[in-house]
Formats: structure tokens, C-alpha cells, sequence
């Protein structure tokens, strides 16, 4: 069970790394941002899984708060870009 949950995590972050880097708007990117640090966090949740640790938890939330504030600052950006072109 913990090797599929793992695979199926890599197969979501190889479905996500091509949009990332060649989406064709950047409103794409910034989805794709989004997903790939919920992947991230998803990967931090399975190693506290996996080791029995709590202390992954804890870097998992840490990882969606900077997240979650790196989205917000590049989707205003693609918003600013939006009004002056």
C-alpha cells in the first residue's frame, strides 16, 4: 500500500513538472505550482507514514504556509501582468 501512494505521488509530479516549466500561459504555471507543492506535502505526510515520526507533520505544514503564500504572490504578479499587456 505505501509503495502505491508513493508511486502514485511521483506519477502526479512527472504529470506536473512539464506544465511547470512549459505551460503556455503563466496563469498555467501557477497551477501547476500550486499542485506540485501539494505533492510536496503529500511526500512530507508519507514519510511521518512511513517513519512513524510526527515531526514530518510539522515540516508539511510549513511547506503549505510558504506555499500558500508563494501562490498568492505569483498569481498577483500574473495578475499586474495581465493589466499592463
Amino acid at each position: 500500500m505505501n509503495a502505491l501512494m508513493l508511486g502514485l505521488l511521483l506519477v502526479a509530479v512527472l504529470l506536473v513538472v512539464p506544465r511547470l516549466l512549459g505551460g503556455p500561459t503563466a496563469a498555467d504555471r501557477v497551477v501547476a505550482f500550486d499542485l506540485l507543492s501539494a505533492c510536496g506535502i503529500a511526500a512530507c505526510a508519507l514519510a511521518a507514514v512511513f517513519t512513524g515520526r510526527v515531526l514530518y507533520l510539522d515540516v508539511a505544514l510549513g511547506v503549505a504556509l510558504v506555499a500558500f503564500v508563494g501562490t498568492l504572490a505569483w498569481a498577483r504578479a500574473v495578475e499586474e501582468e495581465g493589466r499592463d499587456g
